[in-house]
Parts: C-alpha cells; sequence; structure tokens
C-alpha cells in the first residue's frame, strides 16, 4: 500500500524505510478528530478525511456524538462510509460550540484556556462552574459525548473486544480507558489497541502506570497501541517499556506542529516498515500512519502468555 506524501518542509514526515525483507501486513492510522470541528466550531469534512487515512485499522479520538443520535455519532458514520466494523466507546460528556460567528481565519482563539474561547465543555465527572454554566458560548453549544474508536476492515473479522478502564484522575473531566481488539492477520494473532491519554499536569502518570500493566495481560504478545498520547515520545517509551514507536514525527498543532503527542507504538513481532505523519486534515492534531510486518518476536520483559 501507499503511505500518502507528508510535509518534509516542517519536518513531521518521520519516513521509517523499510528493514528487512518482510512484507506488509497491517497498515494502521490514528486521528485526533476534534469532533469534526475548529475552535471556532466551523465544521471541516471528517469523512472524507477519516476515508484518506487508507488503512486496515484506524483509531480515532475525540469522536463525537450529539445527545439523542442513535447513529452512533461521527465514527459510526465514518465506518459506514468505508463499510468497515467498529468499536467504540464513550469517555465522557459534555458540548460542543456551535460555528461562531465572524470567527477570524484561524484555527483556534488566542486565549486557548479561557472559558470563554474553548470549543469543548466536559462536565461529565465534574460540574462546571455557575459562571461558565451562564456563558452564551455554552448554553448555545450543542449536549453530547466524546469518545474513542477502532475502525477494521471487513475482511479482518473482530475476534473479541476488551475495555482497559482507568482511574478518574481528580483534575480530569472525563473517564479514560482503553479499546482492545483482537484480530488475526495473515495467521498471526494481534491486538490493536487505542486509547487516549490524559495530560501530564493532571497525574497521568497514574494512567500510565495502569495501562502498562493491564496491557500484558489483556492485549495479546503482538500488538499496536496508538492514540492521542498527551505526552512526547521520550516520555511515552519511558511509560510504556517494551513498545517500540512505529513513527516519530511532530504531530501537534497542525497548522504549525512543534510536538508529537499521537504515536503509534507496537511490540513483540510486530515491526513498522515505515511511517509518516500526514498533511493538515482539519482537526488540531495531525493523522499518523503506519505499516507493519512481522518478524521475529522481540522479548518482553515480563510479557503475559499469549492470548487465545
Amino acid at each position: 500500500m501507499r503511505v500518502p506524501r507528508c510535509h518534509r518542509d516542517d519536518r513531521t514526515c518521520g519516513d521509517l524505510r523499510r528493514l528487512s525483507s518482510g512484507r506488509t501486513v497491517l497498515s494502521i492510522a490514528n486521528y485526533n478528530m476534534h469532533c469534526g470541528m475548529d475552535g471556532w466550531g466551523r465544521p471541516y469534512d471528517y469523512v472524507r478525511a477519516i476515508t484518506s487515512l487508507d488503512a486496515d485499522v484506524i483509531v480515532l479520538e475525540e469522536a463525537w456524538t450529539t445527545q439523542g443520535d442513535d447513529s452512533g455519532g461521527q465514527s459510526a458514520q465514518a465506518a459506514v462510509a468505508l463499510g468497515y466494523q467498529i468499536v467504540a466507546h464513550t469517555l465522557g460528556e459534555g458540548r460542543r460550540i456551535r460555528p461562531q460567528p465572524d470567527a477570524p481565519d484561524t484555527w483556534r482563539a488566542r486565549l486557548l484556556w479561557s472559558d470563554r474561547s474553548k470549543a469543548l465543555y466536559l462536565d461529565g465527572e465534574r460540574p462546571l462552574p455557575e459562571r461558565v454554566r451562564a456563558l452564551p458560548r455554552f448554553l448555545e453549544a450543542e449536549p453530547g459525548t466524546l469518545g474513542i474508536a477502532v475502525l477494521v476492515r471487513p475482511d479482518l473479522p473482530v475476534e473479541s473486544t476488551r475495555l482497559v478502564r482507568m482511574r478518574v484522575l481528580r483534575a480530569d473531566r472525563v473517564r479514560r480507558a482503553a479499546l482492545v481488539v483482537d484480530l488475526t492477520v495473515e495467521g498471526r494473532p494481534i491486538s490493536v489497541v487505542g486509547t487516549h491519554m490524559s495530560h501530564l499536569l493532571f497525574g497521568s502518570h497514574r494512567n500510565w502506570a495502569e495501562l502498562r500493566r493491564q496491557l500484558d495481560s489483556e492485549a495479546r504478545p503482538d500488538a499496536v497501541l496508538a492514540g492521542d498520547m498527551n505526552a512526547w515520545g521520550p516520555l511515552v517509551r519511558a511509560f510504556m517499556p517494551g513498545w517500540r514507536p512505529a513513527v516519530t514525527g511532530r504531530t501537534w498543532p497542525s497548522w504549525r506542529p512543534h510536538s508529537q503527542i499521537d504515536h503509534i507504538l507496537v511490540r513483540g513481532a510486530l515491526r513498522p516498515v515505515s511511517g509518516a505523519v500526514l498533511p493538515d486534515a482539519g482537526s488540531d492534531h495531525r493523522p499518523v500512519r503506519a505499516e507493519l510486518e512481522v518478524g521475529d518476536p522481540v522479548d518482553r520483559p515480563g510479557a503475559a502468555t499469549e492470548r487465545g
């Protein structure tokens, strides 16, 4: 398969060249879609953005479902467009702003963290202050939920799924979790894990410890972990020993990326053939994509017995 061209002028490509004569067995992409809108509430064509990723497995974060929508929301719409299977989980409740009149030609407001400038208001775990709930921006916003999803090509049957729950951090407003999806690819049992981790300032190292411990038993030895990690590569590798990066490059913010917080990691016999940060697709995060092959297993200290 062909990896779409990426930007070399801002060093977001992160290509990994072929390391062996093995053949590609799986392509995987990850995308934090920011609820299908920019920071002013203006929608973009997220279905087109997701279908253009051209991957066997697609992991999504911040997929929005409007209150009362029984169709499954944005991730389900993308799955229908692709004809893919979907496993999804809600992480939190809140409101997303509607398109703001007279918004300037920038992705977001300069004062991003101001309550008067937010694009998403999350209040499922802790109620927002009354002064925030009284803002016209909040009152006009659309109620709903946001979550994570794993989309899988139809000829890769989903054998089983599990949810790995993590504690709710005191400063966080969503319930962190990881979706584990078991597949068999070219005769090789693997797990694909999708997640959206919390921020370091919220104490996410506690969630990382939980995730590392649980994936030793809840995911197969040959596994892929993808998501918006809200952490840079060196920290992610420190938090997840035994996992190796499949993509290296700047992913955030999408219009002028300076940091990689969106990652695809592999362990066991899976190896990256190629990896890339893809061009801006509408969110404040750039998508990442990797092609994987099966090689000789890499020893992992404390690895669990293979799940069936």
